[in-house]
């Protein structure tokens, strides 16, 4: 790993471990050990920092997604992997750096706000006209309200409104509410095959 790239992971981690606001260019060239000069020498400021952090958190998380989109055995099977991994992923992320990302780093914000609006939706939007094929989700489903229903309740699971960090972890908020979802939208069939694979997960 070059030394931009360890920048930009470390960074990551950084602000989503304590926020964004919190951490500053000399935190994180003392985090680094290196020198501010040697930071500054590959971002012209914090702001460039966060923004191609996120950027390459991203590319790498639609680069995992898009794997487990495609050694998955069936729209569930790969619903429920992105939610495990969605949960190792997530897990520990302080909701402040989003508070955070929105208000002062709006090219990072549009970086998230982009993934979500594109790659995010089509992924939703593939699983669910797989789901139907395969007899696993109701073909009743208007697929417009069912992927913007999705889309938004990632938002909602990160939120320190809604679920107050001191008293709900994100992935026992995840989890419950992929649960909901994923049994809102399935067939008899893929009712069976939900609880085929929690048993296993369980064993």
């Amino acid at each position: 790993m070059d030394l931009r790239t360890k920048i930009l992971s470390e960074a990551f981690q950084q602000f989503s471990r304590y926020g964004i606001k919190s951490i500053t260019m000399d935190d994180m060239a003392r985090h680094l050990s290196i020198s501010k000069k040697t930071l500054y020498e590959h971002f012209e400021d914090k702001d460039s920092l966060v923004t191609e952090a996120m950027s390459l958190r991203i590319k790498n998380l639609q680069r995992d997604i898009l794997k487990i989109q495609k050694e998955s055995e069936n729209a569930i099977d790969e619903m429920m992997k992105c939610t495990e991994y969605a949960n190792r992923e997530f897990k520990g992320v302080n909701p402040a750096a989003m508070h955070d990302m929105r208000k002062y780093h709006a090219k990072a914000w549009e970086v998230l706000q982009n993934h979500k609006l594109n790659f995010f939706k089509k992924i939703v939007e593939a699983n669910l006209k797989s789901g139907i094929s395969e007899g696993l989700y109701r073909d009743d489903l208007d697929l417009q309200i069912v992927i913007l229903k999705r889309m938004y309740e990632m938002d909602m699971c990160l939120s320190p409104d809604v679920f107050p960090t001191a008293n709900f972890s994100f992935e026992r908020v995840q989890s419950q509410v992929m649960d909901l979802f994923l049994h809102g939208i399935a067939t008899l069939k893929g009712h069976k095959l939900i609880n085929k694979y929690k048993k296993i997960e369980e064993n």
